[in-house]
C-alpha cells in the first residue's frame, strides 16, 4: 500500500497494490494491518456507504456530520472517475478552510482518507461513477449539514453541476458556524 500525506494534516491518499493478469486484478482495498504497520492508525469503520451518479458534472457536497456524530470517510472509485475534496472544518486549526482535491478512478485504485471534522464533497468525471466509502460513525439526519460547493474557490473542473436540492441551498463557508475545534 502506498501511502501519500496531503497539505491537510491527517488527509491521507492510499493507493492499494493490484495484482493483475490477463484476467484482470486483486487488490487489498483495506487492511487494518497493513496501515498500522506504516504507521497509521484509523479509527474503526462502522458502516459502508455506495453512491452512483449517472451522469458526468455530478456535484455531491460539501458535506459533513456535525459532532457527536462526526465521521470519517475513506473513499475510493468503484467504476468510472470523480475529483474528490476535503475541506479542513476545525476551527482554530493552522489550515482552517483549505483544501485538497484529489483524482479517485476505477483506474488508479486511489483512496482518499478524510478525517472526521473535515467536509467532503466530490464531482463525477465519467457517467455512470460509483463511489464507494467506509465511515467511522453511523449516518445521523440530525448531525448532517451542508456547506455550498462554490463558496471556497474549488475549481471543480465543471462549469454547470448537476446539484441536489440540498446542496443547491447549502450556507456558503463564510456564513458556516463549525461544529468542529482545533486540529485533530
Amino acid at each position: 500500500m502506498r501511502i501519500e500525506e496531503t497539505a491537510l494534516s491527517g488527509v491521507l491518499v492510499l493507493t492499494p497494490a493490484r495484482f493483475g493478469d490477463h484476467r484482470g486484478f486483486f487488490s487489498e482495498s483495506w487492511n487494518r494491518r497493513t496501515l498500522e504497520e506504516a504507521g497509521v492508525h484509523l479509527p474503526p469503520f462502522v458502516q459502508d456507504n455506495h453512491s452512483l451518479s449517472a451522469k458526468a458534472g455530478t456535484l455531491r457536497g460539501l458535506h459533513y456530520q456535525a459532532p457527536p456524530s462526526a465521521q470519517g470517510k475513506l473513499v475510493r472509485c468503484g467504476r468510472g472517475a470523480l475529483y474528490d475534496v476535503a475541506v479542513d472544518g476545525r476551527r482554530g486549526s493552522e489550515t482552517y478552510g483549505q483544501w485538497v482535491g484529489v483524482e479517485l478512478s476505477f483506474q488508479n485504485g486511489r483512496q482518499l482518507w478524510v478525517p472526521p471534522g473535515f467536509l467532503h464533497g466530490f464531482v463525477t468525471r465519467e457517467d455512470d461513477t460509483e463511489v464507494v466509502y467506509k465511515c467511522t460513525g453511523h449516518y445521523d439526519r440530525a448531525a448532517d449539514g451542508a456547506v455550498r460547493w462554490d463558496s471556497l474557490g474549488i475549481d471543480w473542473g465543471v462549469a454547470r453541476p448537476i446539484l441536489s436540492e440540498k446542496d443547491r441551498a447549502a450556507v456558503p463557508f463564510v456564513d458556516w458556524q463549525s461544529p468542529f475545534e482545533g486540529a485533530a
